[in-house]
């Protein structure tokens, strides 16, 4: 089954949906402001993926909590990640053991619709 995680208002994760609609294919939804995913489980993507590719250096809370000046290493990324969600690019979908990060149609093309 393909999770979609994020914040539905977000143009990411509105465009993920788009595509897995267009294509019939199933998803649940978690929406990081009713249910935040905890340190453990950004942890675990954090092994998946890598905590660079995780962290939303490009969004307003980044930008108005102003991080970049707090040089973080990887597990202070992940503090800040789960007292916040918003950190946490988006879409972050979970999908057989994959982790895929942020909204790239040719790749979901290739892993969904192989």
């Amino acid at each position: 089954m393909i999770c979609i995680y994020g914040i539905k208002n977000c143009g990411s994760v509105k465009k993920a949906f788009q595509f897995f609609d267009a294509h019939a294919l199933a998803y649940t939804f978690h929406d990081f402001k009713s249910a935040p995913v905890s340190r453990d489980v950004i942890r675990n993507w954090a092994h998946l993926s890598d905590v660079a590719t995780l962290f939303n250096t490009k969004g307003t809370t980044y930008r108005t909590l102003n991080l970049k000046s707090l040089n973080l290493d990887d597990n202070g990324k992940i503090e800040w990640m789960a007292q916040d969600n918003r950190l946490i690019k988006r879409p972050v979908i979970e999908y057989e053991g994959k982790l895929l990060i942020g909204f790239n149609p040719s790749q979901y093309e290739g892993i969904f619709l192989a």
